[in-house]
């Protein structure tokens, strides 16, 4: 079930993308964050953008959630879109459900750029973002450094309307 999160939901969060901090590019954190800086990052951003978790028998499988593009006025119509699973709910399709859901609650409130960073290659993420429209409009090389190797990050960018989803 999808549900909007609470900030209880913290630390099953932080235990989720902590696991992509320690074991993955896909983030660009070197360290695990606690149940206290998660709940934090939440606060940060719930009340104005749609924070979204995916709960089976009351386990989080994975989260969703929208943010500030840049902090410049001229971009309120723009959010950055996140998503991260569970690593054992990885092509379970709980993803799609959680983007799927993301992207109505964002042209529900008038957002008309979404825009999603890739670190890459990650072929999973460019594949979850292109069958729901979005289209890479940059790339750009080796700006992060982890793991003892240079990482590229692509941007893929969805315009909505309002009953295009």
């Amino acid at each position: 079930m999808i549900r909007k999160v609470k900030l209880e939901d913290a630390q099953k969060i932080a235990e989720i993308y902590n696991y992509y901090i320690l074991n993955s590019c896909v983030t660009f954190e070197e360290y695990p964050v606690s149940a206290e800086e998660m709940c934090g990052r939440i606060e940060a951003v719930y009340l104005k953008f749609p924070w979204l978790v995916f709960e089976k028998n009351n386990e989080i499988l994975g989260y969703a959630y929208a943010s500030v593009w840049k902090p410049r006025s001229a971009y309120k119509y723009t959010a950055e879109s996140t998503v991260y699973l569970k690593n054992e709910a990885i092509k379970s399709g709980i993803g799609s459900l959680l983007y799927k859901e993301l992207l109505i609650q964002l042209t529900e409130l008038g957002f008309h750029a979404i825009i999603g960073g890739i670190s890459l290659p990650n072929e999973a993420s460019v594949a979850l973002h292109e069958k729901f429209g979005f289209e890479k409009i940059a790339q750009f090389k080796e700006v992060g450094y982890k793991f003892k190797k240079w990482i590229d990050v692509g941007y893929w960018e969805l315009l909505i309307h309002k009953n295009s989803i």
